[in-house]
């Protein structure tokens, strides 16, 4: 009888261990610095950021919680980690296609930005070592007129070979400039794609008149892309803006009358107002 009480009160702690590991394991809280992605696409390929977002929560942030003269992991938790698909420069400096860490040094008039080819070391600052590093630039804060309550990381003035990566947080906000060059390898494809049957007229014109090449040449490409599909509005008012550029006037508002015309049939008004915005400016020049 005293064997059994016995085994029936261990079977009960056990239960019970077991039940409390259970629910422990079942409770799950929100993360005091959440995760975040971001991916941009640029130029070619894509820019890709992960990182873990702190909040201010009454701190003072530089200077106290993040040490000015200190290398940072630039966010909580593990280092955060930017990946290009293509090569770009960072700050004027070559980076080739691939991930990398991103350490900082804070300081109140400047900051040194480093991209860090050791993955392994985390958020374990102690164990950087500058021979890792691909680059270490230093770039200019400026002050926020509003304060940004949790770490967070952007792309702002995004074009087709450059961009700006933002660390804002607090009252500061951290500029890097990456851009990239394209155009050598977009030409090249353009002369590859024109010996082939399926051409890309509208593209290979498109690219030629946003970037100031052969107006001419992108004219023929444009009129050739109209052959192929007569009824698209938007090839329409790129032949028209092609000959705008080229100062044929006459030519570019019977271009732009005819994609009006198209668009309404395709019940599309931003590319009726478009094509009228282009014939009034004609018009005045």
């Amino acid at each position: 009888m005293k064997n059994t009480k016995i085994y029936g009160i261990a079977g009960a702690v056990i239960f019970s261990v077991l039940t409390m590991t259970t629910q422990a394991q079942t409770v799950k809280t929100p993360a005091p610095s959440p995760a975040q992605t971001i991916k941009q696409s640029f130029a070619l390929g894509e820019v890709t950021v992960d990182y873990s977002r702190p909040s201010v929560k009454g701190r003072v942030v530089f200077g106290d919680v993040v040490p000015f003269g200190k290398t940072w992991r630039t966010g909580a938790n593990g280092a955060t980690k930017i990946t290009f698909t293509e090569d770009v420069k960072f700050e004027g400096k070559d980076v080739k296609a691939g991930t990398y860490a991103i350490y900082t040094v804070p300081n109140k008039d400047s900051w040194e930005v480093m991209l860090y080819t050791d993955l392994t070391i985390g958020g374990n600052v102690a164990s950087y070592k500058a021979e890792n590093e691909l680059l270490r630039v230093k770039v200019t804060p400026t002050a926020l007129p509003a304060k940004v309550e949790t770490f967070t990381i952007n792309f702002a003035d995004v074009t087709a070979t450059a961009t700006t990566l933002e660390l804002l947080w607090d009252k500061t906000r951290v500029p890097v400039k990456i851009t990239a060059e394209i155009d050598a390898k977009i030409m090249k494809n353009i002369e590859t794609s024109m010996a082939t049957d399926a051409r890309p007229y509208f593209q290979s014109a498109s690219y030629y008149y946003e970037n100031n090449k052969d107006l001419k040449q992108a004219l023929v490409w444009a009129n050739k892309a109209v052959e192929l599909n007569p009824s698209a509005f938007w090839i329409m008012l790129l032949k028209a803006r092609i000959e705008l550029k080229l100062n044929d006037k006459t030519a570019a508002i019977a271009s732009a009358e005819k994609t009006v015309v198209l668009a309404k049939e395709a019940q599309n008004d931003d590319y009726v107002k478009m094509g009228n915005d282009l014939i009034a400016e004609a018009k005045k020049k």
